[in-house]
């Protein structure tokens, strides 16, 4: 053991731990302040769990850094949020977030695991994948308690093998389409619920923003998250089945919990995610026009994520990622 712990850290193994410091110190913040206005107990205990969670994540992370002797991140800080601000939104959306925030990181940690060397690395996205699962069991089941929890359209069992004859069945372009098949339905779903959260953190956002081009960026991103909600709500009713309603309008405060810096890294985290989902579900999606639609939607988001990431690196709120070296400038140091 002690011989592999002085091997060092991969390029994958310290990508993830710096991408888990930045996202865990935000996630702090943001728990910390849904704690202070939080009223369901059983909601409170959810939120209690996870900014537990994301306080483990930071401590295991900066002792590693500092055992490698790596610069720990600024990240997020109590300068990024006011505990004193009103709140933003309910706490049905509380739950619904710490649900989804908690897929997110499973699925990061699920990629994380798979992609360390280490031992030690291992084994702390190991308990992460734990702690993650934990999350989604506990909120979920208070969703479907509380009757919010969004369940997939349900199709009919099948009751033959059958094996595809035609060449139409991944048409869609023109003439009759084809049924939605399961995994098409999963993805239409999923990015639909995705896209309803991000609409309504977004409007919540709008609101609160100190900065107008950052309110504007914010409004843009409602809209187009909209416009991405009508789309899949249209694919679910043209196959009849029935599509989610939107959550709750925010509440009316206008006096801002977070930092414009830590909004603005929230939102190109949804987008960056966003991109992944969608390019999943292009790859999981045999009709052509799905394809179509995903590759146009996914060319929206990631000029909008570009965007968004101009206005950061022009505010100086982009923390650089670890880099490999330049062996360019190197060179001409000689």
């Amino acid at each position: 053991m002690d011989k592999e712990h002085n091997i060092h850290l991969t390029a994958a193994e310290l990508n993830n731990l710096w991408l888990n410091y930045m996202n865990d110190t935000m996630s702090i913040c943001v728990f910390k302040h849904y704690l202070t206005n939080v009223e369901d107990p059983e909601i409170r205990a959810v939120i209690e769990y996870s900014l537990q969670v994301s306080e483990n994540h930071i401590q295991r992370i900066t002792s590693i850094f500092n055992e490698e002797q790596i610069v720990i991140p600024q990240g997020f800080t109590e300068a990024d949020v006011n505990l004193q601000a009103p709140r933003l939104y309910n706490d049905m959306f509380y739950l619904t977030y710490v649900y989804n925030q908690a897929k997110l990181g499973l699925n990061a940690h699920t990629i994380a695991l798979s992609n360390s060397a280490r031992e030690d690395i291992r084994k702390f996205y190991s308990e992460n994948i734990s702690s993650s699962t934990e999350l989604i069991n506990r909120s979920s089941q208070i969703q479907q308690e509380k009757g919010i929890f969004l369940r997939a359209p349900f199709i009919p069992y099948p009751q033959k093998i059958e094996f595809v004859q035609q060449q139409s069945f991944l048409s869609g372009i023109a003439g009759n389409k084809r049924p939605l098949n399961a995994p098409e339905v999963s993805h239409i779903f999923f990015n639909l619920i995705r896209n309803i959260t991000g609409a309504t953190q977004l409007t919540g956002f709008s609101q609160v923003a100190q900065s107008k081009e950052v309110r504007d960026h914010m409004v843009r991103g409602k809209d187009i998250a909209k416009k991405h909600i009508l789309i899949f709500n249209t694919l679910l009713s043209d196959n009849d089945l029935p599509a989610p309603h939107s959550w709750d309008t925010p509440r009316d405060s206008t006096i801002a919990p977070f930092s414009d810096k830590l909004m603005m890294a929230h939102v190109e985290a949804m987008q960056t995610a966003g991109i992944a989902y969608y390019g999943a579900s292009l790859g999981a999606s045999l009709r052509k026009d799905l394809g179509l639609d995903y590759s146009r939607l996914m060319i929206e988001v990631t000029q909008y994520a570009e965007d968004g990431a101009n206005i950061m690196i022009k505010n100086g709120w982009m923390e650089k990622p670890p880099q490999a070296p330049d062996r360019q400038a190197i060179a001409k140091k000689q």
